[in-house]
């Protein structure tokens, strides 16, 4: 079983399900629903990398409230090891407010809370546990971010990183060698400037990636259309499965934490993203966060069934 050591955010989403996104000034009475769901970018992967098969240590920092308790609970149902999960009497746990348009399209605000406070003292004792991978994304604070990779590399720990949300003032040259960068399609063009249109664009973009990030591979996160693989050299689209889109929340962390187990159990960045599209595409056909990912032998019916 690969210990996969998570770096990151979690929160608690409050999900507004809507027809349409207000404008601005605008006032919308919606007759949709509103719930409470555990989220956040790395909790969502965390629970992702439990539910397919990985012994996943998650890293986070939560606030000593009522919506940090119920986080916690969560984690030890899934069966993480949340030994390096610290507790902070300051400031509230992470919060991030939703809108789900009746399109499965989301809008997303988060308030980063306790997320922003993780220490470099706690993440250098993660590490020094010698997990196969550390993985990452870019909701908690930078300095822990990049001591966390610098750390890992002298380890010879590969590194994953889910480059989002996207902060074009990011220090990206900062990070050592990694193993894959994956960034959705605005975090792409938020990047580089080059919005990710089709295969001529995408390349276009990991090549200008690629002058800021050391990375083996580059994958690009193209919703809908799958994912585009780019090595140095060459790219390809991976399309995806075609399945109803209930509500795209968490589709993306789910799909780069599949990428990343399956690329450790196999080395094959290819037949990875298959796996990874057919978990991004179980999720995006259910409602919530976390709630929406679905388990290893879920994916493995799917793929049964769809190739």
């Amino acid at each position: 079983m690969k210990r996969i050591l998570v770096v990151s955010s979690a929160n608690m989403d409050m999900v507004m399900n809507v027809d349409f996104v207000p404008v601005g000034g605008q006032t919308v009475i919606d007759k949709g629903t509103y719930s409470y769901v555990p989220g956040g970018k790395g909790a969502n992967s965390a629970v992702a990398f439990s539910r397919l098969g990985a012994k996943c240590i998650f890293l986070t920092k939560l606030g000593k409230d009522a919506n940090g308790d119920v986080l916690l609970s969560l984690y030890e149902k899934e069966g993480m090891d949340i030994s390096y999960i610290k507790r902070d009497t300051e400031v509230a746990s992470g919060l991030a407010a939703i809108l789900v348009e009746k399109t499965g399209q989301n809008r997303i605000i988060v308030f980063p809370g306790a997320n922003s406070r993780i220490e470099l003292d706690t993440v250098s004792e993660a590490i020094a546990g010698k997990p196969d991978a550390l993985y990452m994304q870019f909701e908690i604070n930078y300095d822990a971010i990049i001591h966390a990779a610098i750390e890992a590399s002298k380890n010879g720990i590969p590194i994953f990183i889910d480059a989002g949300p996207a902060n074009k003032d990011f220090p990206l040259e900062k990070l050592p060698e990694l193993t894959v960068f994956s960034p959705n399609e605005s975090e792409t063009e938020a990047f580089t400037g080059i919005a990710p249109t089709d295969e001529e664009s995408c390349k276009r973009a990991s090549l200008k990636l690629l002058e800021r990030v050391k990375t083996k591979y580059i994958v690009i996160k193209l919703g809908g259309r799958g994912a585009y693989i780019f090595d140095g050299e060459k790219g390809i689209i991976k399309p995806t499965y075609d399945m109803p889109v209930v509500d795209t929340t968490a589709a993306g962390d789910a799909f780069t934490a599949g990428l990343t187990l399956e690329y450790l159990r196999t080395g094959d960045i290819y037949t990875s993203c298959d796996f990874a599209n057919a978990t991004g595409s179980i999720t995006v056909s259910r409602h919530g966060a976390s709630s929406s990912i679905p388990n290893s032998n879920e994916v493995a019916d799917f793929l049964a069934k769809n190739g």
